[in-house]
């Protein structure tokens, strides 16, 4: 069986490319939703309805285990999915999320102001400030909603990024380090990095890490996925711009499918 890696759009891309490199051995199935791509001003809701569907699709294409890679499902949808899809419908199978281990890195980093900057959806969920606190009450979390930037990164419009990403950073004067909350952000760390000066939380760092513990602790999951180092990447809608990102972003052996999910 296969590991899931999904996605509203392509950022989900700079995930699965640092888990091959961390752990090449295993098959993946990449989904990303670009029929309907961004989630991140979306209702609840509606982002739960789209992520049950991928999530069904890849139970379907054979998948043991799904990385949700994108933050505004995790923060608004993935509990649902865990505690009443789940358990009715693929009770052996399981759904994870970015969230609680980029909070857990955030903590492990022993800050003690942390700011959050990421989708609307993320922001308004709260989901980063409850984690952390679970975590450790006594961090004080900085939330910084950042809508335009997903759109700027899947039109590859970076170079007109500047002075936006200046905005969304000045909530965090105060804070020690910036959790990247959204997949696409990895893309734009650097600049980030240089206009806040603050250390930087970044997901395609920490996931593969936290998934190689998590097979460790689950050894039973382990079994159950194939090592064939085979790769799929599948759209739901494909334009001659997302096959030129899909490249920048994974590499150039890169080849879309589009695919119909509902």
């Amino acid at each position: 069986m296969k590991i899931g890696v999904f996605d509203s759009g392509l950022g989900g891309l700079v995930i699965l490319k640092s888990l091959v490199k961390s752990l090449p051995e295993y098959d993946y199935i990449y989904l990303g939703d670009t029929q309907r791509v961004p989630y991140g001003n979306r209702s609840p809701e509606t982002v739960y309805q789209f992520l049950e569907e991928a999530v069904d699709y890849l139970f379907k294409k054979d998948c043991a285990l799904i990385i949700v890679a994108c933050n505004t499902a995790s923060a608004e949808a993935l509990r649902k999915i865990q505690a009443v899809y789940l358990p009715k419908k693929y009770p052996n199978r399981r759904v994870l999320g970015v969230i609680i281990p980029t909070a857990e890195a955030a903590v492990e980093g022993k800050v003690k102001s942390v700011g959050v900057l990421a989708t609307t959806g993320t922001v308004n969920s709260k989901a980063y400030v409850r984690e952390i606190k679970k975590l450790n009450n006594n961090i004080k979390v900085i939330q910084s909603a950042a809508p335009l930037l997903v759109p700027l990164i899947e039109n590859d419009a970076l170079s007109f990024s500047e002075d936006i990403i200046k905005q969304y950073l000045k909530p965090f004067k105060s804070s020690q380090a910036i959790i990247l909350g959204c997949t696409h952000y990895p893309l734009l760390k650097s600049k980030i990095k240089k206009f806040s000066g603050k250390r930087i939380i970044s997901q395609d760092e920490i996931i593969p890490e936290k998934f190689k513990n998590y097979l460790v602790r689950h050894p039973e999951m382990g079994k159950r996925l194939s090592k064939n180092r085979r790769r799929e990447f599948l759209v739901t809608d494909l334009t001659e711009h997302y096959k030129l990102l899909g490249r920048k972003w994974f590499g150039p052996a890169l080849k879309f499918k589009k695919v119909a999910i509902t």
